[in-house]
């Protein structure tokens, strides 16, 4: 089902480039205005896993996906540290965690994980 997992990296590809978060006032941010070093990372996973997927290894494209996986997972972890970082500055810990809930994550995640899961649970028949 190698084209089920390209369906998959594409979605993630493409994911990466919609929006992730919400900050108000600035807008809507994808995984380049998040962080240059994380996307730069989420496509070389990708790249990686493309690698697997055309030479029909199924379990190192599954590898990949699950380091992809982990990378998201990281990144909305470190969003939210960030968030709270940002608002330190503020007297009360109530009111830091107050303004930082105003960073919302958005539906382009959605995207990132579906894709990631796409690669992982697609069957391959050429193993």
């Amino acid at each position: 089902m190698k084209n089920i997992q390209l369906l998959g990296l594409i979605l993630v590809v493409v994911g990466s480039f919609l929006p992730l978060v919400h900050v108000p006032v600035i807008g809507n941010w994808s995984y380049w205005k998040l962080d240059h070093y994380l996307a730069i990372a989420c496509w070389v996973l990708s790249a990686g896993a493309l690698f697997a997927i055309v030479n029909n290894s199924g379990k190192m494209a599954r590898i990949f996906a699950i380091l992809l996986i982990l990378l998201f997972l990281f990144t909305l972890f470190a969003v939210k540290v960030q968030a709270l970082q940002y608002f330190s500055f503020m007297p009360f810990k109530s009111w830091q965690e107050k303004l930082a809930g105003i960073v919302k994550l958005r539906w382009g995640w959605i995207v990132e994980f579906l894709g990631a899961f796409i690669i992982i649970f697609a069957k391959n028949n050429n193993k």
